[in-house]
């Protein structure tokens, strides 16, 4: 499977690193087994998360991904662990992909 990864920040580059590391554990450790469910030698991924500092100084995030046809979107907001976030977002991929 081709998995195509883009990470779109504002305000919060200085934690690009740990960001992207946090998208590599989610989808080696946490997703690996959902996603080789779907992969075949022509299917295609893209995965695109956005990561912003808001102004009370706590993070917002999207997460849009698209996998063999089918698309996922969530969208959090205020939290105040960039780790809990990225986390989070993840987790509900997790259990969508295990629906399917």
């Amino acid at each position: 499977m081709k998995l195509e990864k883009k990470i779109q920040l504002k305000n919060v580059e200085h934690d690009r690193g740990v960001i992207e590391r946090l998208v590599e554990e989610n989808l080696t450790g946490k997703l690996d087994a959902y996603i080789n469910k779907l992969d075949g030698e022509d299917t295609e991924g893209e995965i695109w998360l956005v990561v912003e500092k808001n102004k009370t100084n706590r993070f917002n995030g999207i997460l849009n991904v698209s996998i063999d046809g089918k698309t996922f979107h969530y969208a959090r907001e205020d939290y105040k662990s960039l780790v809990d976030l990225v986390n989070h977002l993840f987790d509900h991929l997790k259990e969508d992909l295990g629906k399917i």
